[in-house]
Protein backbone atom coordinates (compact mmCIF):
# COMPACT_ATOMS: atom_id res chain seq x y z
CA UNK A 1 0.00 0.00 0.00
CA UNK A 2 3.26 2.33 0.13
CA UNK A 3 4.98 3.11 -3.27
CA UNK A 4 8.65 2.43 -2.79
CA UNK A 5 8.93 6.27 -3.67
CA UNK A 6 7.53 7.77 -0.54
CA UNK A 7 9.51 8.52 2.14
CA UNK A 8 7.91 7.66 5.85
CA UNK A 9 10.18 8.85 8.87
CA UNK A 10 10.03 5.73 11.17
CA UNK A 11 8.66 7.53 13.92
CA UNK A 12 5.14 8.18 11.80
CA UNK A 13 2.19 5.57 12.90
CA UNK A 14 0.52 4.63 9.73
CA UNK A 15 -2.23 1.82 9.85
CA UNK A 16 -1.52 -0.92 7.75
CA UNK A 17 -4.44 0.09 5.60
CA UNK A 18 -3.26 3.47 4.79
CA UNK A 19 -2.29 3.88 1.21
CA UNK A 20 0.91 6.23 0.48
CA UNK A 21 1.18 7.73 -3.06
CA UNK A 22 4.52 8.39 -5.35
CA UNK A 23 7.17 10.84 -3.68
CA UNK A 24 4.38 11.86 -0.60
CA UNK A 25 6.73 12.51 2.16
CA UNK A 26 5.73 12.29 6.23
CA UNK A 27 7.29 13.14 8.66
CA UNK A 28 8.37 12.14 12.50
CA UNK A 29 5.05 12.16 14.84
CA UNK A 30 2.48 11.93 12.14
CA UNK A 31 -0.58 9.66 12.59
CA UNK A 32 -2.76 8.52 9.58
CA UNK A 33 -6.16 6.48 10.61
CA UNK A 34 -7.18 3.03 8.46
CA UNK A 35 -8.32 3.48 5.09
CA UNK A 36 -6.76 6.83 4.16
CA UNK A 37 -5.26 7.75 1.54
CA UNK A 38 -2.10 9.86 0.61
CA UNK A 39 -1.70 11.06 -2.51
CA UNK A 40 1.09 11.48 -4.94
CA UNK A 41 3.45 14.48 -4.09
CA UNK A 42 1.81 15.29 -0.57
CA UNK A 43 3.91 16.17 2.22
CA UNK A 44 2.44 15.80 5.72
CA UNK A 45 5.11 17.19 8.62
CA UNK A 46 4.71 18.05 12.60
CA UNK A 47 1.79 16.77 15.28
CA UNK A 48 -0.29 16.19 12.97
CA UNK A 49 -3.32 13.49 13.29
CA UNK A 50 -5.34 12.73 10.42
CA UNK A 51 -8.47 10.20 11.33
CA UNK A 52 -10.31 7.18 8.72
CA UNK A 53 -11.32 7.34 5.47
CA UNK A 54 -10.03 10.18 4.47
CA UNK A 55 -8.66 11.09 0.84
CA UNK A 56 -6.09 13.59 0.25
CA UNK A 57 -5.01 14.52 -3.66
CA UNK A 58 -1.67 15.10 -5.15
CA UNK A 59 0.37 18.32 -3.79
CA UNK A 60 -1.36 19.03 -0.57
CA UNK A 61 1.03 19.99 2.22
CA UNK A 62 -0.63 19.40 5.50
CA UNK A 63 0.86 20.26 9.07
CA UNK A 64 3.57 22.78 8.46
CA UNK A 65 4.55 25.60 10.38
CA UNK A 66 1.91 28.25 11.20
CA UNK A 67 2.59 31.47 8.96
CA UNK A 68 2.48 33.45 11.96
CA UNK A 69 5.42 35.54 13.53
CA UNK A 70 4.44 34.68 16.44
CA UNK A 71 5.19 31.20 15.67
CA UNK A 72 8.51 30.32 17.67
CA UNK A 73 9.04 26.95 17.04
CA UNK A 74 6.50 25.35 19.90
CA UNK A 75 5.10 21.99 20.16
CA UNK A 76 1.94 22.58 18.27
CA UNK A 77 -0.41 20.76 15.92
CA UNK A 78 -3.41 19.64 13.72
CA UNK A 79 -5.98 17.23 14.04
CA UNK A 80 -8.16 15.86 11.01
CA UNK A 81 -11.03 13.81 11.24
CA UNK A 82 -12.86 10.83 9.26
CA UNK A 83 -13.81 10.82 5.60
CA UNK A 84 -12.46 14.33 4.99
CA UNK A 85 -11.82 15.08 0.82
CA UNK A 86 -8.52 17.21 1.04
CA UNK A 87 -8.38 18.35 -2.55
CA UNK A 88 -4.99 19.39 -4.65
CA UNK A 89 -2.74 21.49 -3.20
CA UNK A 90 -4.56 22.35 0.16
CA UNK A 91 -2.75 24.00 2.69
CA UNK A 92 -3.46 23.09 6.10
CA UNK A 93 -1.07 24.88 8.90
CA UNK A 94 -0.42 24.12 12.63
CA UNK A 95 -1.34 25.95 15.67
CA UNK A 96 0.71 28.76 16.48
CA UNK A 97 1.08 28.62 21.00
CA UNK A 98 2.16 25.45 22.89
CA UNK A 99 -0.54 22.63 22.95
CA UNK A 100 -2.64 24.19 20.57
CA UNK A 101 -4.36 22.66 17.57
CA UNK A 102 -6.13 23.59 14.33
CA UNK A 103 -8.68 21.34 14.07
CA UNK A 104 -10.71 19.66 11.01
CA UNK A 105 -13.92 17.87 12.11
CA UNK A 106 -15.30 15.13 9.81
CA UNK A 107 -17.15 14.60 6.14
CA UNK A 108 -15.62 18.04 5.07
CA UNK A 109 -14.88 18.58 1.30
CA UNK A 110 -11.56 21.13 1.14
CA UNK A 111 -11.60 21.82 -2.41
CA UNK A 112 -8.37 22.70 -4.11
CA UNK A 113 -6.05 25.64 -3.54
CA UNK A 114 -8.16 26.07 0.05
CA UNK A 115 -5.82 27.45 2.70
CA UNK A 116 -6.60 26.87 6.20
CA UNK A 117 -4.39 29.11 8.77
CA UNK A 118 -3.35 28.64 12.40
CA UNK A 119 -5.59 27.49 15.03
CA UNK A 120 -9.16 27.18 12.59
CA UNK A 121 -11.71 25.32 13.74
CA UNK A 122 -13.75 23.38 11.14
CA UNK A 123 -16.41 21.60 12.35
CA UNK A 124 -18.48 18.62 10.65
CA UNK A 125 -20.18 18.76 6.67
CA UNK A 126 -18.43 21.97 5.75
CA UNK A 127 -17.84 22.35 2.06
CA UNK A 128 -14.82 25.26 1.09
CA UNK A 129 -14.55 25.93 -2.84
CA UNK A 130 -11.36 26.66 -4.66
CA UNK A 131 -8.99 28.94 -3.82
CA UNK A 132 -10.55 30.14 -0.27
CA UNK A 133 -8.11 30.92 2.28
CA UNK A 134 -9.01 31.23 6.00
CA UNK A 135 -6.97 33.63 8.46
CA UNK A 136 -5.84 32.39 11.66
CA UNK A 137 -8.95 31.62 14.16
CA UNK A 138 -11.84 30.72 12.16
CA UNK A 139 -14.26 28.83 12.87
CA UNK A 140 -16.95 27.19 10.39
CA UNK A 141 -19.46 25.63 11.97
CA UNK A 142 -21.56 22.50 10.51
CA UNK A 143 -22.84 22.66 6.54
CA UNK A 144 -21.65 25.97 6.05
CA UNK A 145 -20.87 26.18 2.11
CA UNK A 146 -17.83 28.92 1.70
CA UNK A 147 -18.00 29.67 -2.26
CA UNK A 148 -14.65 30.06 -4.20
CA UNK A 149 -11.84 32.52 -4.43
CA UNK A 150 -12.81 34.55 -1.09
CA UNK A 151 -11.22 35.81 1.95
CA UNK A 152 -12.02 35.21 5.44
CA UNK A 153 -11.00 37.60 8.06
CA UNK A 154 -8.92 36.67 11.07
CA UNK A 155 -11.16 35.53 14.17
CA UNK A 156 -14.63 35.74 12.29
CA UNK A 157 -17.18 32.92 13.02
CA UNK A 158 -19.06 31.53 10.56
CA UNK A 159 -22.19 30.27 11.44
CA UNK A 160 -24.18 26.45 10.74
CA UNK A 161 -25.73 26.58 7.35
CA UNK A 162 -24.65 29.82 6.21
CA UNK A 163 -24.02 30.35 2.65
CA UNK A 164 -21.05 32.58 1.08
CA UNK A 165 -21.22 33.72 -2.01
CA UNK A 166 -17.82 33.27 -4.60
CA UNK A 167 -15.29 36.24 -4.52
CA UNK A 168 -16.55 38.02 -0.96
CA UNK A 169 -15.00 39.92 1.35
CA UNK A 170 -15.35 38.52 4.58
CA UNK A 171 -14.27 40.28 7.76
CA UNK A 172 -17.04 40.14 10.19
CA UNK A 173 -19.10 36.58 11.59
CA UNK A 174 -21.37 35.20 9.32
CA UNK A 175 -25.23 34.16 11.31
CA UNK A 176 -25.98 30.90 10.62
CA UNK A 177 -28.73 30.20 8.20
CA UNK A 178 -27.74 33.30 6.56
CA UNK A 179 -26.84 33.89 3.11
CA UNK A 180 -23.94 36.22 2.22
CA UNK A 181 -22.25 38.00 -0.24
CA UNK A 182 -20.53 40.80 -1.75
CA UNK A 183 -17.84 43.13 -1.19
CA UNK A 184 -18.61 44.89 1.46
CA UNK A 185 -20.34 41.70 2.42
CA UNK A 186 -24.07 42.13 3.25
CA UNK A 187 -26.38 39.82 4.57
CA UNK A 188 -28.38 39.04 1.37
CA UNK A 189 -31.61 36.17 2.49
CA UNK A 190 -32.59 33.61 4.62
CA UNK A 191 -30.31 30.29 3.19
CA UNK A 192 -33.81 28.85 2.22
CA UNK A 193 -32.24 25.86 0.28
CA UNK A 194 -29.97 24.90 2.79
CA UNK A 195 -33.02 24.45 5.33
CA UNK A 196 -35.41 22.32 3.20
CA UNK A 197 -32.25 20.43 2.72
CA UNK A 198 -31.56 19.40 6.15
CA UNK A 199 -35.21 18.80 6.91
CA UNK A 200 -36.05 21.96 8.29
CA UNK A 201 -40.33 22.00 9.10
CA UNK A 202 -42.25 24.65 7.20
CA UNK A 203 -43.10 25.95 10.62
CA UNK A 204 -39.32 26.36 11.43
CA UNK A 205 -38.76 27.90 8.20
CA UNK A 206 -41.51 30.42 8.46
CA UNK A 207 -40.15 31.24 12.10
CA UNK A 208 -36.33 31.86 10.50
CA UNK A 209 -37.85 33.97 7.68
CA UNK A 210 -39.33 36.30 10.73
CA UNK A 211 -36.35 36.41 12.57
CA UNK A 212 -34.79 37.38 9.16
CA UNK A 213 -37.35 40.19 9.16
CA UNK A 214 -36.88 41.58 12.28
CA UNK A 215 -32.92 41.37 12.18
CA UNK A 216 -32.70 42.95 8.83
CA UNK A 217 -35.77 44.39 7.28
CA UNK A 218 -37.85 46.06 10.08
CA UNK A 219 -35.26 49.40 10.67
CA UNK A 220 -34.78 48.34 14.12
CA UNK A 221 -31.39 48.72 15.43
CA UNK A 222 -29.39 45.26 16.39
CA UNK A 223 -29.87 45.63 20.16
CA UNK A 224 -33.85 46.77 19.38
CA UNK A 225 -33.65 43.35 16.91
CA UNK A 226 -32.45 41.13 19.50
CA UNK A 227 -34.79 42.28 22.50
CA UNK A 228 -37.71 41.56 20.22
CA UNK A 229 -36.19 38.20 19.41
CA UNK A 230 -35.24 36.80 22.80
CA UNK A 231 -38.76 36.44 22.97
CA UNK A 232 -39.26 33.90 19.97
CA UNK A 233 -35.83 31.95 20.95
CA UNK A 234 -38.21 29.14 22.50
CA UNK A 235 -36.95 26.50 19.34
CA UNK A 236 -33.65 25.50 19.51
CA UNK A 237 -33.39 27.42 15.28
CA UNK A 238 -34.27 30.77 16.36
CA UNK A 239 -32.25 29.76 19.64
CA UNK A 240 -28.99 29.08 17.75
CA UNK A 241 -29.12 32.30 15.45
CA UNK A 242 -30.13 34.35 18.70
CA UNK A 243 -27.17 33.37 20.87
CA UNK A 244 -24.58 33.85 17.90
CA UNK A 245 -26.06 37.37 17.37
CA UNK A 246 -26.20 38.20 21.19
CA UNK A 247 -22.64 36.69 21.33
CA UNK A 248 -20.96 38.16 18.26
CA UNK A 249 -21.72 41.68 19.05
CA UNK A 250 -20.85 41.46 22.41
CA UNK A 251 -17.77 39.80 23.10
CA UNK A 252 -14.80 42.13 22.78
CA UNK A 253 -13.18 39.11 20.91
CA UNK A 254 -15.01 38.72 18.09
CA UNK A 255 -15.45 41.14 15.38
CA UNK A 256 -19.28 41.94 15.38
CA UNK A 257 -21.54 39.92 12.71
CA UNK A 258 -22.10 41.36 9.20
CA UNK A 259 -24.73 44.05 8.85
CA UNK A 260 -27.64 43.35 6.29
CA UNK A 261 -28.55 45.33 3.56
CA UNK A 262 -29.33 48.99 3.63
CA UNK A 263 -32.94 49.75 2.03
Amino acid sequence: MIHPTAIIDKKAELDSTVTVEPNAVIGAGVKIGANTIIGANVVIYGDTEIGADNKIYPGAAIGLDPQDLKYKGAKTGLKIGDRNLIREFVTLNRATAEGEYTIIGNDNLLMAYVHVAHNCIIKDRVVIANSVSLAGHVQVDSKAVIGGMLGVHQFVHIGTMAMLGGMSRIERDVPPFMLVEGNPSRVRALNSVALKRNNFTPEEIKELKEAYRILYRSGLTLTHALEKLSSMAVNDKIKTLYDFMVTSSTDSSRRGPIPGNKK
